[in-house]
């Protein structure tokens, strides 16, 4: 129920009024919520002018009106209304928010996220060390990510520190996975997954005490984790490869050689590249390509070129093999699907390892299309925005005015004859 005459509520928010509360309710919201002040209209029209002399009892002129907070209120106190500004502006919106008492609020929970950190800081047996003066005065300077509350900050943070003090234990011996690593620290095992805020947290740290740079990508924070002696997930993500026949006699790489020469695929996990040596034949060629469709076929026309496989857009362990590779010397050709996101990843692979584009011009993707078509084969729309291929300017074109998509798989049987 409004404490507002129905007859009085109607005429207080007639149109004639509408600018003079919103302003009225900024300036309150902004000022603690104070009936102080005074606020000034302008371009007032007649039928505002009109009404504002009804409400302020005094005749106004011009078409620029200044109101005294103050007075308005006790004028409100006085009238039908029965009620001050602030009662008055409730009833007619929605509850005042005192901004400056909330970004009062905010500092002082911000103030208290940090001195938490000082307190677990010095309460810890990384208290004084010089890196974390430096690991504290970064994470000031970056913040909070967005979305995480006061409570849960100091939470994230206060575990920070716990897993760095276990990590950093100068009597620590052995190594452990991360994920038990994050099960005894944080309760849970993904409590340390890549990406996760205290992750970072604690990678930075690790960075700092170790004088090294914080890494930017996947490869780069296993090394670090190693650094202390923590073994990141390094068998759950493969890599598809066929036909790699690497030399050297360490188990791994004769059983290459022997799937090999069995014409069977191989799956290679982080794990398995960290102890290889993967140097291949001099001069060799490594085909790439896109869909393990190609590896399958590839294994069953008993193909002798090395293969290796992105499978879709390259991860990190595709990218840590063939880094290696092109370590040793080898020289890479690629194919990949005529669609967008395709060319953008021939893009990434090509400018990476320099490789040569493989039936991958113009005049193939023209000559696959109308041969698709010819044979009935239903046309897959090419959605997305064009993305221009580095090694062929005319192939986007192409794509562009035939606005057909083509999978690797239709280029099958003619990379099948190549690798054979």
């Amino acid at each position: 129920m409004s404490a507002l005459p129905a007859a009085t509520r109607d005429w207080l928010a007639g149109p004639g009024l509408t600018r003079l509360w919103g302003a009225v309710r900024k300036r309150l919201e902004g000022n603690g919520v104070q009936c102080t002040g005074s606020l000034r209209l302008t371009a007032v029209s007649s039928q505002e002018r009109n009404d504002l002399s009804l409400l302020l009892g005094k005749p106004l002129t011009g078409t620029a009106v200044t109101v005294r907070l103050d007075a308005l209120d006790e004028r409100l106190h006085t009238s039908a209304a029965g009620l001050g500004l602030r009662e008055v502006l409730e009833e007619l919106g929605p509850p005042l928010t005192d901004r400056r008492a909330a970004r009062e609020d905010d500092a002082a929970q911000r103030q208290y996220v940090w001195s938490s950190l000082t307190t677990s800081l010095d309460a810890s047996p990384l208290a004084g060390q010089e890196w974390t003066r430096q690991w504290y005065a970064v994470l000031r300077r970056t913040g909070v990510p967005r979305g995480v509350t006061p409570g849960a900050a100091v939470r994230t943070l206060q575990q920070a520190v716990h897993v760095l003090a276990v990590l950093l234990d100068p009597e620590r011996t052995g190594t452990r996975g991360r994920g038990e690593l994050a099960a005894t620290t944080t309760g849970s095992a993904h409590g340390l997954d890549d990406g996760t805020w205290l992750a970072r947290l604690v990678q930075r740290g690790v960075a700092l005490a170790h004088d090294t740079d914080l890494p930017s990508n996947a490869a780069g924070r296993r090394a670090l984790w190693r650094l202390v002696s923590v073994t990141p997930d390094e068998v759950s993500s493969t890599v598809l490869t066929y036909g790699l026949r690497p030399v050297g006699e360490g188990w791994r790489e004769r059983s290459l050689r022997e799937r090999a020469a069995h014409h069977a695929e191989t799956h290679l996990t982080p794990r398995d590249l960290l102890d290889m040596h993967l140097q291949l034949p001099a001069g060799a060629v490594v085909h790439i390509c896109e869909n393990p469709r190609v590896v399958e076929a590839a294994a069953d026309a008993a193909c002798a070129k090395p293969l290796v496989c992105t499978s879709g857009s390259a991860a990190t362990v595709v990218l840590t093999l063939l880094d290696a590779l092109d370590a040793t010397g080898c020289r890479f050709v690629y194919h990949g699907d005529f669609d967008w996101p395709g060319i953008a990843l021939a893009n990434r692979i090509i400018r990476r390892y320099e490789a040569l584009p493989w039936r991958m011009d113009a005049e193939d993707y023209e000559r696959l299309a109308a041969d698709s078509q010819a044979e009935g084969v239903p046309q897959l729309p090419l959605d997305g925005h064009p993305v221009d291929a580095d090694w062929d300017p005319g192939l986007a074109p192409a794509m562009t005015a035939l606005g057909v998509a083509l999978h690797e798989e239709a280029t099958l049987d003619l990379l099948v004859r190549d690798l054979s």
